[in-house]
């Protein structure tokens, strides 16, 4: 039910009040913190299908994801929506902005969510494309957050990723994170919580 409100009316009034004014009413703003103490309906019936749209400006994912910063969210809510985000194919410039918010709130992803993130960037050493800003921003994220998270081969394919894709001030920093890396151990309360979250999340969204 809340799902469907979300998707049909409070989207709706928050994209075209975007669009009219450049700027999101502050009624409008607390009505979406108020969405997400649903995270389930508020990424299902918000985010994920405003970003799988093509269609999402990136005024409206920099809004949205405000939001996301400063509610609290389960992990397990954004772990879902970070693998679903990856999982897209078509890309655009909000996918980025979207990815690098859900992994600047620092939770304990599970690994099979940090694979999927590695993947999404893997992908793109065949994409000839000249990536935005964003895309570089949020790798760069992965990198500061989870590097320790990151296998030496993961490694060595986001190499040759950055070998085709560069910016000259981002990706130098994105290199130093990965590879001046010491592998810590890791916390039993980490792990603990990781493999909590990671059942949880393989009930949620079962293997296909």
């Amino acid at each position: 039910m809340a799902q469907r409100f979300y998707n049909l009316v409070l989207l709706p009034r928050v994209v075209d009040d975007l669009r009219r004014n450049k700027r999101l009413n502050y009624h409008l703003y607390q009505a979406l913190k108020k969405a997400l103490y649903k995270p389930a309906a508020f990424y299902k019936g918000i985010v994920l299908p405003r970003c799988e749209s093509g269609a999402c400006t990136l005024r409206e994912a920099t809004v949205l994801c405000s939001v996301v910063k400063k509610v609290s969210v389960p992990v397990l809510h954004s772990s879902a929506a970070l693998l679903k985000l990856c999982m897209h194919k078509q890309y655009n410039g909000s996918q980025s902005i979207f990815i690098r918010s859900l992994l600047d709130k620092k939770y304990a992803l599970p690994f099979r969510v940090i694979d999927a993130v590695v993947e999404h960037f893997v992908a793109f050493r065949a994409d000839r494309r000249e990536m935005p800003v964003k895309w570089h921003q949020a790798l760069l994220v992965l990198a500061q957050r989870y590097k320790n998270d990151i296998s030496p081969q993961q490694r060595e394919a986001l190499k040759e990723v950055m070998r085709i894709h560069s910016h000259y001030r981002v990706t130098p920093e994105i290199r130093r994170e990965l590879f001046s890396v010491t592998m810590p151990s890791a916390g039993g309360g980490t792990s603990a919580a990781r493999s909590t979250t990671a059942q949880r999340l393989d009930a949620l969204l079962p293997s296909r």
